[in-house]
């Protein structure tokens, strides 16, 4: 049964990521002389605001019931119901109203030089994790096309404002990365092709040696500001759980891959407390975002919080939907602001929101350091 169950995810879930109902507006707002021009975004779900819209993938969004409670109502390829944390974080910020897709060709100038967010939904730092399903889901971008893409959104803002201008401007801007949940809750876990090869410390070190390279590239192209997201508490993600679960047993968050998550965060913040002391560049900063308690919280104290459901999604039956399973057709549940999770892998709008307010206290320390330093 349980073989049978894995199998349903593998050809369900393809999908990668992505945590944290009705969509409600953060008065834009520049906290502390605020003097971030920009925010420049890299990962996966969690951030992709649209990117796979413009690939030939099927792992998209951009159909109801995704962005139900969204802006218009409108399904803008957000594997949620209405807005990304990042959403929140401009917003907050007081830069725009929403993050773009980079991919989304009709962007102004303009709109290209107050941020956009490159990531695509599905994919990770392992190389292997975008390449899952390459002949059912080809083109989710990697994270090394993401900087790819990066290069190129740069050579179109020299030419705009020139090279000077925009050195200034990257400089000045924030970077961030959330990536690494589909690495563990997809490639390891869930297809198990990196455990014939890896132990978990070794998976570990292999992921965080993918994500260091990554940085430094970030770092190569003139970036002095970057946050990283670590990973939630993976085994409380509803195919997590159904996959690991034996059927009529009760659902709860699955500890032993709860407690992988915390590992590697762990190690994560070392390394990235090792990058920031390495860095030649005085002005560079890390930033570690901690995504793992934000989420914790909503699901140990829910009631505080007034969800309901904490174990399955509000789409379909909650517990293997996402993406394409996730569509028109499928139902969902009456009040989703009762729900932690949208789909099987995603929050609900609502709880990005809780997870957003718990990040602000790190978002007013960049701003602040972006006023002693720019």
């Amino acid at each position: 049964m349980k073989s049978s169950i894995n199998h349903l995810l593998l050809l369900s879930l393809i999908y990668f990521c992505g945590l944290f109902s009705n969509a409600r507006a953060i008065p834009r707002q520049r906290p502390f002389n605020n003097t971030i021009p920009a925010l420049l975004i890299f990962g996966d779900s969690i951030v992709d605001p649209g990117n796979n819209d413009y690939v030939g993938t099927i792992l998209k969004a951009n159909f109801p019931p995704y962005g139900r409670d969204f802006a218009n109502r409108a399904a803008t390829g957000r594997f949620t119901n209405g807005q990304l944390p990042t959403d929140y974080i401009i917003s907050y910020v007081g830069i725009k109203d929403y993050m773009p897709p980079y991919l989304n060709r009709s962007l102004s100038i303009d709109e290209l030089m107050t941020g956009v967010s490159f990531a695509s939904a599905g994919s990770g730092f392992d190389p292997l994790t975008p390449r899952l399903f390459v002949h059912t889901l080809p083109n989710v971008t990697p994270l090394q096309k993401q900087l790819e893409h990066f290069q190129e959104y740069r050579k179109r803002i020299e030419d705009a404002i020139g090279k000077g201008k925009t050195i200034n401007l990257i400089r000045k801007s924030v970077f961030l990365v959330s990536a690494g949940i589909n690495d563990f809750s997809l490639n390891y876990f869930t297809t198990r092709l990196r455990r014939l090869n890896f132990s978990v410390s070794d998976y570990e070190k292999f992921v965080l040696q993918h994500l260091k390279e990554f940085i430094q590239g970030l770092l190569n192209q003139g970036a002095t500001k970057i946050a990283v997201v670590g990973l939630p508490p993976l085994g409380c993600l509803p195919f997590i759980i159904t996959s690991n679960t034996i059927p009529l047993t009760g659902r709860r968050c699955v500890e032993r891959i709860n407690s992988i998550a915390r590992g590697y965060n762990v190690l994560l913040q070392s390394e990235l407390h090792r990058l920031q002391n390495t860095t030649p560049d005085k002005e560079t900063k890390i930033y570690y975002a901690d995504f793992y308690r934000p989420l914790q919280d909503l699901i140990q104290n829910y009631q505080k919080y007034g969800f309901e459901e904490v174990s399955s999604g509000c789409c379909g039956t909650g517990i293997l939907e996402t993406s394409f399973l996730c569509n028109p057709k499928t139902p969902i549940c009456s009040d989703v602001s009762k729900y932690i999770f949208w789909d099987s892998i995603h929050p609900t709008d609502r709880a990005y929101y809780f997870v957003f307010q718990a990040f602000r206290p790190l978002i007013d320390f960049i701003i602040k350091d972006a006023v002693a330093t720019n």
